[in-house]
């Protein structure tokens, strides 16, 4: 007996607490903890439910906006000010970091085109303008260096490479993968900007040999390719500066599966309708 009332006393105990804290009766907390939810409150916890698995669904990447979007698709009728308020609410935020500032080294002698683009980064159908750039990540065996090609149409990656050094056929690389993947016709425009990779013969004899227009930015201009900067910001921010990898290979597999399983395929973009690349390609050749 003696021990039973002191069981009973821990579990009082902090109903007491409690009351005492809220300044009400004990009769009247207990009351309240044990009534059943609200009609609005269990709409809301069902809310909630769905926005966190939209949220894990993006790998923690998705703001309300994004969320909104996912969820008026699915039919849900709530507003962004309440997505907004919820996720604050219950602690559920987009994983960022600090901002990615890309650096280009245009000090060669080599021929550059002018900026045929003239940052028109909305073409009316695929494989009419396409950009790309280099960037770098960090890995405990040094530098590995990322080169990427996208449409500016879907903003799908159609072709990339990673080495090791910043080797003049990096760029030639990733363009020869766009340009077996998509197969365009001639009349393209290629824009980068004035890299020595991209000013290379290797790669501007690959250009002339497809047909293809040569486009790029104005010196130390990055917003003449911001749509790939963007993109690059996005990789660093979601998913690179969250990983610490050991060696280059991990680090490329990481990349490749972050590119080809889910940015392509499932992360959604506010300037394509909140489609990603690979349905917005689908929906509009549908249409």
């Amino acid at each position: 007996m003696r021990f039973s009332a002191i069981d009973e006393h821990r579990k009082e105990y902090p109903l007491r607490i409690m009351a005492k804290a809220l300044e009400v009766s004990e009769s009247g907390y207990h009351a309240w903890r044990i009534r059943p939810a609200s009609t609005r409150k269990t709409d809301e916890f069902r809310v909630v439910s769905l926005i966190e698995k939209v949220h894990m669904g993006s790998r923690n990447t998705y703001g309300s906006p994004r969320i909104h979007a996912i969820l008026t698709g699915m039919g849900e009728s709530c507003s962004k000010p309440k997505v907004a308020r919820l996720m604050r609410l219950y602690g559920i935020r987009a994983k960022t970091k600090r901002k990615f500032k890309a650096t280009t080294n245009s000090k060669h002698n080599l021929p550059v085109a002018s900026n045929v683009l003239a940052r028109n980064f909305t073409p009316e159908s695929p494989n009419k303008s396409w950009a790309g750039d280099i960037t770098y990540i960090w890995t405990q065996e040094g530098w590995l260096y990322l080169s990427v090609i996208l449409d500016l149409y879907s903003r799908k990656v159609v072709g990339w490479a990673m080495e090791p050094t910043l080797s003049r056929d990096l760029a030639t690389k990733a363009l020869k993968m766009a340009l077996w993947q998509r197969q365009p016709a001639e009349g393209l425009l290629a824009h980068s900007d004035r890299g020595s990779q991209y000013a290379s013969g290797d790669y501007q004899s690959l250009l002339r040999l497809h047909g293809i227009v040569c486009s790029m930015s104005r010196k130390g201009n990055c917003w003449d390719n911001s749509v790939v900067e963007s993109f690059f910001g996005t990789l660093k921010q979601e998913h690179v500066f969250f990983s610490e990898y050991t060696t280059r290979d991990e680090a490329r597999g990481s990349i490749f599966e972050w590119i080809e399983a889910f940015y392509n395929r499932t992360r959604i973009h506010s300037t394509l309708g909140y489609r990603s690349p690979e349905e917005y390609e689908r929906i509009t050749k549908a249409a």
